[in-house]
């Protein structure tokens, strides 16, 4: 199926080509359109080259299978999509389970909208309650309740065991070191456009040795 390559892959813009996404894309010889050199915006535009284009493919693979295979285990496992799990998650790490909705949005990396229509589903489960916060404005907190605690607690060693089939036993030391360094990159790049734009700043550090419900243990 034809497909313009104006989409996040690095590829040429305008042209039409056919077969995987994975084809390279190249500008022409010499950065040249006709008897002309490119104008506008793609004068300016960093083709991905080769190395670049094949490891931006690879981590979409990531971005795209690896939550859909979660997604698909969390809701045949645990009766939960994979991100109604984070939102409960994130909860059950706070104090008294509790969080403003728009800080429990920032954690979650999701629109409001999203997380309240995702809320008002746990909700009518008894999994979570809001409550309006005293003051002005329309600020609203979610709190996880002991039914909705019990259940993410319960789902916790299937995802950690997903998490692990999927990604981290496939993978030597030296692999995950590198894979913490991209993840860490990629996280910082995406917070400083957040702190411009004006999002909620990163959450606070977990005290030592404590355990969550993603697997981990706080160092």
């Amino acid at each position: 199926m034809a497909s313009t390559a104006d989409d996040a892959d690095g590829s040429r813009p305008g042209r039409q080509r056919r077969g995987s996404t994975a084809e390279a894309a190249e500008a022409p010889a010499g950065g040249k359109t006709g008897s002309a050199g490119p104008t506008g915006p793609v004068a300016g535009t960093r083709w991905l080259n080769g190395d670049e284009r094949a490891a931006w493919l690879a981590n979409s693979a990531i971005m795209i299978s690896l939550p859909a295979a979660l997604d698909a285990r969390m809701q045949r496992e645990a009766g939960l999509t994979f991100f109604e799990y984070m939102v409960l998650s994130v909860l059950s790490e706070q104090p008294a389970r509790t969080l403003q909705m728009s800080t429990l949005a920032a954690r979650t990396a999701a629109s409001l909208s999203r997380l309240s229509h995702v809320v008002g589903r746990l909700e009518k489960r008894a999994l979570i309650t809001r409550t309006r916060i005293p003051g002005p404005g329309r600020r609203t907190n979610a709190t996880l309740t002991e039914a909705g605690y019990e259940v993410v607690v319960a789902a916790a060693p299937g995802h950690v065991a997903a998490v692990r089939e999927y990604l981290i036993d496939g993978l030597d030391p030296q692999e995950l070191a590198t894979l913490r360094r991209i993840g860490a990159a990629v996280d910082t790049a995406v917070k400083r456009e957040q702190a411009d734009a004006g999002s909620a700043p990163p959450p606070p550090p977990k005290a030592a040795g404590t355990h969550d419900t993603h697997g981990r243990t706080a160092d």
